[in-house]
């Protein structure tokens, strides 16, 4: 008996000391039969009809040299089948889905913003995997989500911030694949891979953006993973899910009450409705004229009014910016409202 506890414990050392590892990855509970899809599908399509989402499968056409090290995961190949899975997803709970390409074909790196610009969608996603700067690495490997700028930075929109902590939380759990070291939640500006630009298809959409590497490509384990079907549809319902989680969260709207953008110089009293089904959490309101702060303003919660108050405007464009969360945390979308002031 003692001679069979001995060699099975060599057998489970030596197992445990084995190179060749067997794939593994779980299926969501919601995605194991179609009833418990259409479930959560249903309960969370209320916030997601009529919602237009535009997504960009990355590279693809002539770019298809990112590529896993063993060459079984082409990386355009597996971003347009993780788009694909996200469409009709999104889709099945009433959105509005563009796409930047459905096939494999060449898109211009500017062309999948202006595209994303001119369709009027409420969101842009990107969609990629990722590969170590070191070549060669294939023990890296861990999820992340991107926004647009630094928080010091007139460019940043905690909107997008927003977005990528839900889409990240929700893909991270679905795939099993922890957000990397370099950042708390797995969210990260856009400003550390390219300082003070960022990625070109953030930099240059309007709408608010976001784009998400999956994992890494060149990983030897996740390589395999993205060659599975089933995977990608995983990946796909990791992304889905943030969506979903973000738009019940809210998103408050922000509208100036006059439609009159030209005013005389001098004092300026300008007032706007903040609004939003949880409330608007009072002590996240940032006011900004011609992107610098101004604390002269008030907020009646009873009325959801803000009234901004300005001095010693003189004439020419000027720009007021207002950033607000509700108290789910949800920032507005951006708001950047344009008035001429006259003599």
């Amino acid at each position: 008996m003692k001679s069979y506890i001995l060699l099975l414990l060599t057998g489970l050392i030596l197992a445990g000391c084995s190179a060749s590892v067997s794939l593994y990855y779980d299926i969501p509970p919601e995605l194991q039969n179609p009833a418990a899809a259409e479930k959560y599908i249903s309960e969370y399509a209320p916030f997601i009809s009529g919602k237009t989402i535009f997504l960009d499968p990355g590279h693809g056409g002539s770019d298809r040299k990112n590529k896993g090290y063993q060459g079984l995961a082409v990386e355009a190949d597996v971003n347009l089948r993780v788009a694909l899975y996200l469409r009709d997803f999104l889709q099945r709970a009433g959105a509005v889905v563009l796409m930047s390409r459905v096939t494999d074909k060449s898109v211009d790196l500017k062309e999948r913003s202006i595209m994303a610009n001119e369709a009027g969608a409420d969101l842009f996603i990107s969609i990629h995997h990722n590969a170590p700067p070191k070549e060669g690495d294939d023990y890296t490997n861990y999820t992340s989500t991107y926004y647009h700028a630094k928080e010091s930075d007139y460019e940043y929109e905690p909107c997008e911030r927003d977005i990528a902590r839900y889409v990240e939380r929700d893909l991270s759990y679905a795939m099993r694949n922890s957000g990397g070291p370099g950042s708390f939640d797995g969210t990260y500006s856009d400003y550390g891979i390219y300082p003070g630009e960022g990625f070109s298809v953030l930099r240059e959409t309007s709408i608010p953006a976001i784009l998400v590497e999956c994992g890494f490509h060149t990983h030897r384990l996740e390589e395999k993973l993205l060659t599975i079907d089933e995977f990608n549809k995983i990946e796909g319902w990791g992304i889905f899910r943030g969506l979903c989680r973000y738009f019940k969260s809210g998103i408050p709207s922000v509208k100036p009450v006059s439609n009159d953008s030209t005013l005389r110089s001098g004092e300026l009293n300008l007032q706007f409705t903040l609004q939003d089904s949880s409330g608007i959490d009072s002590a996240s309101i940032i006011t900004e004229f011609d992107s610098v702060k101004t604390l002269n303003y008030t907020f009646y919660p009873e009325t959801n009014i803000l009234s901004l108050d300005l001095y010693n405007i003189e004439p020419g464009i000027h720009e007021i910016r207002i950033i607000a969360a509700n108290k789910n945390g949800n920032h507005n979308f951006p708001f950047r409202n344009q008035i001429l002031v006259t003599e």
